[in-house]
């Protein structure tokens, strides 16, 4: 199993078609963190880049996400991966807190065309 995570100075992106880089984790049976792997992201928003081909091609099937738009989030679920959305801090602290069963997804999703330019739906 693989998981990955939009990151931004080793946290998760606040939102996931703006990351620098994906950090990939590779677990084990066992759940524990095998390796990682750094991916940097393509340039573009995430629902026009084919970064959900790319990390489906890559084993990864979760994605632990701060949040994303629902065209983005359309295009990872319909690759067959999880998402979860909602969370920060750490990235390495965020793959084991979901491998310990302690993460839920948020329900969140963002809008770009709020008059900020960025607005997150609950």
């Amino acid at each position: 199993m693989k998981i990955a995570i939009p990151t931004r100075n080793q946290q998760v992106d606040e939102h996931f078609g703006h990351c620098d880089h994906y950090t990939i984790y590779s677990i084990s049976d066992s759940l524990r963190i095998e390796s990682e792997e750094v991916f940097q992201a393509p340039q573009g928003c995430g629902c026009k880049s084919n970064i959900a081909g790319i990390l489906k091609e890559k084993g990864v099937g979760t994605m632990l996400a701060g949040n994303m738009g629902m065209g983005a989030l359309q295009k990872i679920q319909q690759s067959g991966m999880k998402v979860v959305r909602g969370c920060e801090g750490n990235v390495r602290d965020i793959a084991e807190l979901y491998l310990k069963g302690s993460l839920t997804d948020s329900g969140d999703t963002c809008n770009h065309h709020g008059e900020d330019g960025h607005q997150c739906e609950h």
